[in-house]
């Protein structure tokens, strides 16, 4: 007779749920004995890292990832970068185990008591199964539920001893829609108040990647001759950065991002909250005049929008729909973005002068990944991107997800076939948070390079407490850690690049190597403002 286990196991081939990223505990044992041949098991070394490669991985491949924590403490350990996976939209498949049913009462050690609060309020659904026989029908429901728009984490809490139970018939893999497309009456006004706009803007956000739809966000952008910003603090890049049309990213506070707009009497906002911000800095939520529109597969954030109008629809489809029904424009082009200023010679190297480098040998295809808040400013105005799926960061702005989350993109781009090549960049102060990530890059092989901007501070926190006025915070500084130590501890090839030139060759050396390389780059101790 077939058991829960067998039952289940059957329903992740058929779903493609063979890769499971995890860090296995005594209850999760019994889900993972026998393991299969058919399957790979990430091995993480914490609980965190299992996440954040998972997330990496499931927005590479465009499909739900399968991440096994350990019961409440793993789940716990876990829980920064499963709010990370709800803001960034990752479909995740997160599942835990449980104590045994029948001790469940007595609260023996390793119980979850109340497992499907703990994650809450940062994945779509919590469920632990009545039944034993319910897991496999749990489960398919976990998947219909992440992939379907907004897409995002799910959680199911399994007892260990449910998976030696006799199981019922199984449940039909299913498929289910995973795009809709924006109510047709409605486009149409979006279409005319676009078509008879004096001054559009368009602002694009990490649903127009996700989506695959640069090319229907370029056609609109020259339909409408309108500039095209990046939505504020992006984890994903949405347009052609080189692309005459592209102004740049806005800021992420109130007053400095509505006069960024000031000029324009329609904002058209796709695939991102109206809007993210960070440090509050009042002012007006759009320039006297404006109105804007917002596309969004998301009724929460349609509903939390400060301003303008909503319309409900996929952004690819939405884009490409506005392309067809808005007439050809005739005004000026908009005026080009400002290059950035010439980099300075120091040594060590300024923010801008390392990426500056970077960019100069940026490989072709390059995929980045990053997770430097303080040197963010210059690695925008350094870095470019023309090629979708080249950028990825935290859309929660909590760290610890970026080195994990390269581990996984790099995986993916192996699974794939794609090969594109992955470089993380992560301050010196993020790389602590999930460092643990190294050696699962270091056992899988994985040719990923680490540039590590060394400061030896939380710089981003000094440029805070500059813009609130807040001297005095304490532990902002961070001497006498060894980042190359701790590299070659984790089994990582490492250099020390101090100057353009030496990274420049470390980066093409990383790149063919046969294993993670990690690249620490000393710089400059300026606090940059945070604006």
């Amino acid at each position: 007779m077939a058991t829960v286990r067998d039952t289940t196991y059957d329903l992740l081939r058929a779903l493609g749920l063979t890769t499971v990223f995890g860090n296995p505990g005594s209850t999760e044992e019994p889900f993972l004995h026998a393991f299969p041949d058919d399957f790979h098991y990430v091995l993480a070394l914490h609980e965190a890292s299992a996440v954040g490669m998972a997330d990496g991985y499931a927005q590479v491949t465009g499909a739900p990832a399968h991440v096994n924590l350990h019961t409440a403490p793993g789940t716990g350990n876990a829980m920064g970068n499963i709010v990370t996976a709800w803001h960034n939209r990752t479909p995740l498949i997160v599942t835990a185990g449980q104590q045994t049913r029948e001790m469940l009462l007595l609260e023996p050690r390793l119980t979850a008591r109340h497992p499907t609060e703990l994650p809450q309020p940062y994945v779509k659904w919590a469920h632990e199964p009545v039944r034993a026989q319910d897991v496999p029908a749990a489960l398919m429901r976990a998947y219909a539920t992440a992939i379907q728009p907004p897409t995002g984490p799910v959680f199911l809490s399994l007892p260990l001893d449910d998976w030696a139970q006799p199981a019922d018939p199984p449940p039909q893999a299913r498929t289910v829609a995973t795009r809709f497309a924006p109510d047709p009456e409605r486009l149409r006004q979006f279409a005319a108040a676009l078509a008879t706009s004096r001054s559009p803007a368009l602002v694009y956000g990490a649903a127009v990647d996700r989506a695959g739809a640069w090319e229907a966000g370029v056609a609109l952008a020259e339909r409408l001759i309108a500039p095209v910003w990046s939505a504020p603090a992006p984890e994903r890049t949405a347009f052609p950065e080189n692309h005459p049309h592209f102004r740049g990213v806005l800021p992420f506070a109130i007053g400095p991002l509505a006069d960024q707009l000031r000029g324009h009497d329609t904002v058209l906002v796709v695939g991102a909250p109206v809007f993210r911000y960070y440090p509050h800095v009042p002012g007006e939520t759009l320039p006297d005049g404006a109105r804007l529109l917002h596309v969004t597969d998301d009724p929460e954030e349609a509903a939390r929008a400060p301003v303008g109008d909503s319309l409900l629809g996929d952004a690819g489809l939405t884009l490409a729909a506005l392309a067809d029904l808005v007439p050809p424009a005739d005004r000026p082009a908009p005026p080009a973005r400002p290059a950035p200023p010439p980099v300075e010679d120091s040594s060590p190297l300024s923010a801008d002068g390392l990426f500056a480098a970077l960019a100069r040998h940026w490989p072709a295809d390059g995929v980045l990944v990053q997770e430097s808040p303080s040197n963010l400013s210059a690695l925008r105005r350094r870095l470019r991107f023309d090629t979708a799926g080249s950028y990825f960061t935290m859309a929660s702005g909590g760290l610890g997800y970026g080195l994990p989350a390269a581990v996984g993109i790099a995986l993916a781009q192996r699974d794939t076939g794609r090969h594109r090549p992955v470089i993380a960049v992560i301050g010196d102060g993020s790389f602590h948070y999930s460092v643990q990530a190294l050696w699962t890059a270091s056992q899988l092989r994985l040719p990923l390079a680490v540039v590590v901007p060394v400061n030896q501070q939380y710089a981003i926190l000094k440029a805070f407490a500059e813009l609130k006025q807040t001297p005095g915070v304490p532990g902002l500084d961070l001497p006498g850690i060894d980042v190359t130590a701790i590299a070659r501890g984790y089994g990582c090839a490492t250099t020390v690049a101090d100057d353009p030139d030496q990274l420049g060759e470390a980066l093409a050396t990383a790149l063919r190597a046969d294993g993670p390389t990690v690249l620490p780059v000393p710089i400059r101790t300026d606090v940059p403002p945070i604006l």
